[in-house]
């Protein structure tokens, strides 16, 4: 648990090996919080902490390939949230990265940047007393990070945002500001609100599954399981006597509501998960002629085509696929068989309500439908001007669309500029991505130049709302000099 350093701890800690000091940064005892006017020095920048930090060697190499050293050793009055060797591991594998390198350079100016926050926030204060009440700071690379504490001083990083981390070790006093050290990267995530509001021009209509079963490999190859309560799903080894694979039959032409198709989620309730974070992915098979009392592992007929919808397995009650694209996509007439399979050799055990389950939800589809009366209508885009390397946070001055509620308003990526990336959170958006006018009004969305070329490039963009309004072709130029 995080706490604040007491300084008397501290100068216990000066007296023991170099090598005790550094673990005890990593891993902060359960302190009792004493305000005190005077906070533990470390008599050492920031820089010279983080370099003489054995758990720290990843955010050190980070600095010295991103050439942000002199922020991190000469500015003052800043407040650095610095992750740890594990953030970063975590980081390069999700994003596929190899190493620190392998990351574009403006890419990772950016992530550091975003980390250094343009204030000194120390939880000792007296003005930061009072426990989850998050307060917005500047960061260096132009958005906000929300930082405040809980009741125990266990300090959080954009508490009431779409997510939140917690302080790992917190209130270390560097000659030129305040360290706080985490297990992750973060970053902005922009502050939730209401985006479920009704819409009168929006219905819902529900299906069931006509067949769920699940099939095992191995020695169970030949065993059917269309009894069981649970659709259980496993991947080791693709086929081995643990590997399950989730089967589920719905027909179309259940649906009776008329409209537009916005919208379309299967529902999933979940009886356990390991929520190791994992693939958990769903995809169509080419045959409908099973039934889940016939169908096992050894007569089953597997995907040939790749996924159509993923998730990452979590401690949730439901998992909920979009499988909106497909059905547009697809159109299918009537029956479809759907296959559920866990991320390749993860280990990690699913178990999903059968519609034989007694208490939960069975699997279910929902279409959201629309009138297709709406209008949206383009307000104003203006282009934008940067210089190369340099980090723009688009607001509702570079693209405003109305006609619904902001959150309602989303936008598809057909077409992204060749000399850099457009990043929402922690993800690079590609081809196909979305994201919302909610997520421009909030400073969500961020345009990094590659820091080479200039020119103009275009971000070619499609707008919908959830009743069927559409807005094609808006063009966001980007000129960089």
């Amino acid at each position: 648990m995080i706490q604040i350093i007491k300084t008397y701890r501290f100068l216990m800690l000066l007296s023991i090996t170099s090598l005790g000091f550094l673990v005890s940064c990593e891993i902060q005892d359960n302190f009792e919080y004493t305000p005190s006017p005077d906070n533990s020095k470390l008599n050492q920048t920031t820089l010279e902490f983080i370099s003489t930090t054995d758990s720290l060697s990843l955010m050190k190499e980070a600095i010295e390939i991103a050439g942000l050293s002199s922020i991190y050793d000469t500015e003052d009055g800043l407040t650095f949230i610095v992750p740890n060797n594990a953030a970063f591991r975590t980081y390069l594998k999700e994003n596929k990265y190899a190493s620190l390198r392998d990351i574009p350079l403006p890419i990772l100016r950016n992530v550091l940047k975003y980390h250094i926050v343009e204030d000194v926030v120390n939880f000792n204060d007296p003005d930061l007393f009072a426990s989850n009440r998050p307060i917005a700071y500047p960061t260096k690379n132009g958005q906000q990070m929300f930082l405040s504490h809980t009741s125990t001083f266990v300090g959080l990083i954009n508490e009431k945002t779409k997510i939140q981390w917690q302080i790992r070790t917190s209130n270390l006093v560097a000659n030129n500001g305040v360290i706080h050290v985490v297990n992750n990267i973060v970053y902005y995530s922009a502050p939730t609100g209401d985006t479920n509001l009704p819409n009168p021009d929006l219905v819902q209509d529900t299906i069931f599954a006509k067949h769920d079963t699940y099939v095992n490999g191995g020695a169970e190859s030949g065993v059917n399981f269309g009894t069981n309560t649970l659709i259980k799903i496993k991947n080791v080894t693709n086929d081995g006597d643990y590997d399950r694979k989730g089967f589920l039959m719905f027909d179309f032409s259940d649906f009776k509501k008329e409209g537009v198709v916005t919208d379309m989620q299967m529902q999933l309730s979940v009886s356990f998960s390991h929520g190791k974070g994992v693939d958990f992915d769903l995809y169509v098979t080419p045959s409908t002629d099973w039934t889940e009392s016939s169908l096992k592992f050894n007569n089953a007929v597997f995907p040939n085509t790749p996924r159509i919808a993923t998730l990452k397995s979590s401690k949730a009650t439901k998992f909920n696929f979009d499988i909106t694209d497909y059905y547009k996509s697809a159109n299918p007439p009537s029956l479809v068989s759907f296959m559920l399979d866990g991320q390749y050799r993860s280990d990690e055990t699913d178990e999903i309500a059968s519609k034989e389950h007694p208490t939960l939800a069975p699997p279910m589809i929902i279409a959201t439908l629309a009138s297709g009366n709406s209008k949206l209508e383009l307000e104003h885009v203006k282009d934008i001007s940067m210089a190369k390397g340099e980090v723009i946070v688009l607001d509702q001055a570079n693209l405003l669309v109305s006609g619904a509620t902001a959150a309602d308003i989303i936008y598809t990526i057909e077409e992204l500029p060749s000399f850099g990336w457009l990043v929402k959170g922690a993800e690079v958006l590609k081809q196909g991505s979305r994201f919302s006018q909610l997520d421009i009004d909030l400073n969500n969305i961020v345009f990094i130049h590659d820091g080479n070329a200039t020119g103009t490039n275009n971000v070619v963009l499609t707008a919908r709302d959830r009743a069927g309004a559409i807005l094609e072709n808006i063009i966001l130029k980007i000129v960089a000099n």
